[in-house]
């Protein structure tokens, strides 16, 4: 299937200067490492995930009987408004997840690359690690699989282990921690939307924003705009890998930076 990228942008570059606001010896403390997935644990520059956009515009044209063009509206209205297109679909059409979770998720993963640094940096973390996705069990699976870092990840927090809430919500976050037993305060979420960091924030974990090229949603182009991070982000990378190379395991002085 074409990588080509209808829904997104010219990516926009991040101030280098913005800084952390919470100490990195903090974040090397943790003990609990909760990874994103799409355009966070891979790098978004594969268009992976342009193929998962084009095949949701897809699924709605054809379940709804509506033109591609206002599909691919319905999917980015319904995508701000509820956090996930698939709530839109489920709330306002009253849709059956699985079948949209099939068809978008059925796409070419050799774009993805093989990441032996990546695995190598998220190895030499101490503790556990955990997968957070708003899609599918198998999409992590697949995507984690060739990466070459599924065997790393004792677990995945799914859309549908989640009673199918997704990511910003509170109860997405509440059923991944009782699913997983992870307490908060010890634990580190890592995404590349930064309002997916709001709730951890409140909750006590670290957080980091990996900078995504990838561009769906305004508040990705209000981005450029921010003179500091964000109270909620606590750290920002471009390069998730370097980023998680110089977190300070064995607990000497460091800051972890941008990554870049």
């Amino acid at each position: 299937m074409s990588a080509a990228n209808p829904g997104s942008k010219p990516s926009l570059a991040l101030n280098a200067a913005l800084k952390s606001t919470a100490s990195p010896e903090i974040l090397a403390r943790k003990t609990v490492w909760i990874f994103d997935l799409d355009n966070t644990l891979y790098p978004a520059e594969c268009n992976l995930f342009a193929q998962v956009d084009q095949r949701m515009g897809e699924f709605i044209a054809k379940q709804l009987g509506v033109p591609f063009d206002y599909a691919r509206h319905l999917q980015k209205s319904y995508y701000r408004q509820f956090g996930t297109t698939l709530a839109g679909l489920m709330r306002v059409h009253k849709m059956s997840p699985e079948p949209f979770l099939d068809y978008v998720h059925d796409i070419d993963v050799s774009v993805v690359p093989d990441a032996p640094e990546l695995r190598a940096a998220i190895d030499r973390l101490p503790g556990r690690k955990l997968i957070f996705t708003n899609g599918s069990r198998a999409h992590a699976e697949r995507v984690a699989g060739k990466l070459g870092v599924l065997d790393l990840f004792e677990g995945i927090s799914d859309i549908a282990s989640c009673g199918y809430e997704p990511k910003p919500s509170a109860a997405a976050f509440d059923s991944m921690i009782k699913h997983h037993g992870v307490p908060s305060n010890d634990a580190a979420m890592f995404e590349d939307m930064p309002q997916n960091l709001e709730v951890p924030h409140k909750l006590g974990m670290a957080t980091v924003l990996v900078h995504s090229t990838y561009m769906d949603h305004p508040i990705q182009r209000d981005m450029r705009n921010w003179s500091a991070l964000p109270e909620h982000v606590h750290h920002l990378t471009n390069d998730l890998t370097a980023f998680l190379k110089v977190i300070d395991v064995n607990g000497s002085p460091g800051d972890p930076g941008t990554g870049n």
